[in-house]
């Protein structure tokens, strides 16, 4: 077998470091891009930073509404306060109330509890049964009852036992018949507890006030706040729109450096090196924000009733459809609002809700998924729930009254992704 030396020419593209920086960058949110020019400043000493001294608009992120702080607002505002959890109140309220027997007892069970007030205990429980269940008997003294519960029906149990001992029948139906309750069996119940269809519904009434999460907000509760990346605004019937990036610190070249630019010297080559990358950094975060400003400005034209009337008015748009009116790639349109966050006068939320694909009308023209969505609740809220609609039945009055093609499965996954039960868990009495 000879051994030959070929030598041929191929064509590739190859993805430089600056390049797969520069595809980073965009993709981060304003945030990211702060924590990335901090690092750079660590690593590059011809980075010099000045921080800014503008106020930062904050958004609350638990209910992404629009809730921004005014421009005189203190930045201790936003500082953590020193709340004490209900857990930790609990425990005090143990050492306040119970000898010190107790007191252990109940302190294991208390920092056993979920965030919901259950008690999870696994097999190696230290405590036996009969010790627990006297346990979770002492806990309803301090806290609200049915905490401790290891069960729906024992948290119910619980509230009936110390609130309402004389709902026998509704203690019947929950031990032995809750499932037809939450199944909405409502001739099953009859049928089983040889009660009319009138007592039936009064205690389903009933069980509903009762609380199946006695200690909500257990684990510590605190509001999050975020800094939207982008703010729209409505002034005077016009929009407006701008980066939130003025609390970005300045970059500029640090001045002590700047005379070993032109020496020709064993440094020569490393400072040349970090000057490229200190323009490098310059030029992609002007970059970055002259893209994320271009597809804001087709946002602000494709989707203004939005902006000015709410998700009703969402009209459909693809991230192909922004590319094509810049005149980029749709990857760079994808990866510019990868991790943006938009403040609107209607909440503050991810920038890619607005985008949604779209359903043909029979007219030719199409309807945003997200209208399509909202059309869907008003009409089970409308409808009769004694005799809720079926998904088909839906289906079929979209299409003969609202003009709009659907399917069956898509409204099932809609209904689901807004949270909303079958027709058979809607049925009332």
């Amino acid at each position: 077998m000879d051994l030959i030396l070929n030598q041929r020419q191929e064509l590739g593209l190859v993805m430089t470091f600056q390049l797969r920086q520069a595809i980073e960058l965009l993709q981060f949110s304003t945030y990211d891009l702060y924590q990335y020019i901090k690092e750079q400043e660590i690593e590059n000493p011809l980075i010099e930073l000045k921080e800014q001294t503008k106020d930062i608009v904050y958004t609350e992120q638990t209910n992404r509404k629009s809730l921004s702080s005014s421009p005189t607002s203190d930045m201790l505002d936003y500082i953590k306060n020193d709340e004490i959890s209900m857990r930790q109140k609990l425990c005090e309220q143990v050492r306040l109330h119970y000898k010190e027997k107790d007191q252990q007892l109940l302190s294991y069970l208390v920092q056993n509890l979920d965030d919901s007030g259950y008690l999870r205990l696994d097999d190696s429980a230290i405590y036996d049964e009969k010790t627990v269940k006297r346990g979770i008997h002492l806990l309803q003294e301090i806290g609200p009852i049915g905490i401790g519960a290891r069960s729906l029906v024992e948290c119910l149990q619980l509230q009936l036992t110390y609130n309402y001992p004389d709902q026998l029948l509704a203690k019947a139906i929950i031990d032995n018949h809750l499932d037809l309750i939450a199944n909405r069996k409502w001739n099953d119940i009859v049928r089983v507890m040889k009660i009319s269809l009138e007592k039936v519904k009064e205690i389903y009434e009933f069980i509903q006030t009762l609380n199946p999460k006695p200690c909500l907000h257990l684990a510590d509760f605190k509001v999050e706040y975020v800094v939207p990346d982008i703010v729209v605004e409505l002034k005077e019937g016009k929009l407006i729109h701008y980066l939130n990036e003025s609390y970005l610190p300045k970059i500029s070249l640090n001045k002590d450096y700047s005379s070993l630019l032109n020496v020709k010297d064993e440094t020569s080559h490393y400072i040349s090196n970090q000057f490229s990358k200190y323009k490098w950094l310059i030029n992609s975060i002007e970059q970055r924000r002259v893209t994320i400003l271009k597809i804001m400005k087709v946002l602000l034209e494709k989707q203004a009733s939005f902006f000015k009337e709410g998700f009703s008015s969402l009209k459909p748009l693809t991230l192909k459809d922004v590319a094509t009116e810049i005149d980029m790639h749709e990857s760079t349109v994808s990866r510019a609002t990868m991790n943006k966050i938009i403040q609107t006068p209607h909440g503050t939320f991810d920038i890619r809700m607005l985008f949604t694909s779209k359903l043909e009308t029979v007219d030719g023209n199409s309807i945003s998924q997200t209208e399509v969505k909202q059309l869907l609740e008003n009409i089970i809220k409308k409808e009769n729930k004694c005799k809720p609609l079926s998904d088909q039945k839906i289906a079929d009055y979209f299409i003969t009254e609202k003009g709009i093609t659907i399917s069956r499965r898509t409204i099932t996954k809609y209904r689901e992704e807004l949270n909303i039960p079958s027709s058979s868990l809607r049925k009332e009495i």
